[in-house]
């Protein structure tokens, strides 16, 4: 995937929002005012930051070099994807992941008014 098309992928997910706290070299996206993705504008590869259970995130790292640590942020809980070297649809597949580890995170309150049954399906199958 190309960063326009993360981007799009993205701002799909319900009541995604972006923007650019950092300055221009950095797309952050957001549900309910929390970040679940980081976009790397300037950089030689296409790397997009998401949150990640830190076991999940563990074991994509030994299985794809292509997924490590964030650079910029905990590395514990964010992983940096090298999107020109990984699946579309896994891409699409964690990046949901990410939108739904911050999702539930949110007050029950607040999550409830996000509609995120069947996102599953939006990425197809991957790993």
């Amino acid at each position: 995937m190309n960063i326009e098309e993360i981007r799009i992928f993205a701002l799909s997910l319900p009541q995604a929002t972006e923007d650019m706290p950092y300055g221009p070299d950095w797309l952050v996206f957001r549900i309910a005012g929390k970040i679940f993705a980081h976009l790397h504008l300037d950089s030689s590869h296409q790397v997009c930051a998401v949150k990640l259970d830190p076991d999940r995130a563990t074991d994509l790292r030994e299985k794809y070099d292509a997924i490590r640590p964030a650079y910029h942020l905990n590395k514990v809980h964010w992983s940096d994807l090298y999107a020109d070297r990984l699946e579309p649809a896994l891409m699409r597949r964690l990046i949901t992941e990410s939108f739904l580890c911050v999702v539930a995170k949110l007050p029950k309150k607040r999550r409830e008014t996000i509609p995120c049954e069947n996102l599953e399906n939006i990425y197809g199958e991957a790993e």
